[in-house]
């Protein structure tokens, strides 16, 4: 990607950070949208935005479906995003947006979480065996 598409992509980023925080009000939207990454097409007519989504949910994993509806929601309200977009821009020609989940985001995610539970039983099973080793020298004297 070339620099001038480059800065639009970060511009579209942080106009569009601001607008889904300020101006989309609808109540299907229940998780924290953040933009990964904008990718804008070399003739400028589309958008591609990567966003992840923490969704409060039950189980306190990632729930699916409600990202699904969140993508939708931002589909829908692509329209007026790109309306608000054009406004604050002031560009000859504001591109087409379309919503992708961010897998590799959420994936790493995933992985940092799986790193810290593994890193945190590792330290659970050093301090038992310290534990049971003390214990052993006590009982010897």
């Amino acid at each position: 990607m070339n620099q001038r598409l480059q800065r639009l992509a970060d511009q579209i980023q942080r106009t569009l950070a601001i607008l889904i925080r300020d101006e989309i009000n609808d109540p299907r939207l229940t998780g924290f949208v953040t933009i990964s990454s904008v990718k804008v097409s070399p003739d400028l007519g589309y958008a591609d935005v990567y966003v992840t989504i923490l969704e409060p949910s039950q189980d306190g994993g990632m729930n699916s479906e409600a990202h699904a509806q969140s993508l939708k929601v931002l589909n829908t309200a692509a329209g007026f995003l790109r309306t608000e977009l054009a406004r604050t821009m002031k560009t000859r020609t504001t591109p087409r947006l379309r919503f992708h989940y961010d897998e590799v985001t959420a994936h790493g995610n995933r992985m940092m979480s799986l790193v810290g539970q593994a890193m945190q039983k590792t330290q659970e099973s050093e301090k038992n065996y310290l534990d049971e080793e003390h214990q052993l020298d006590d009982d010897k004297s």
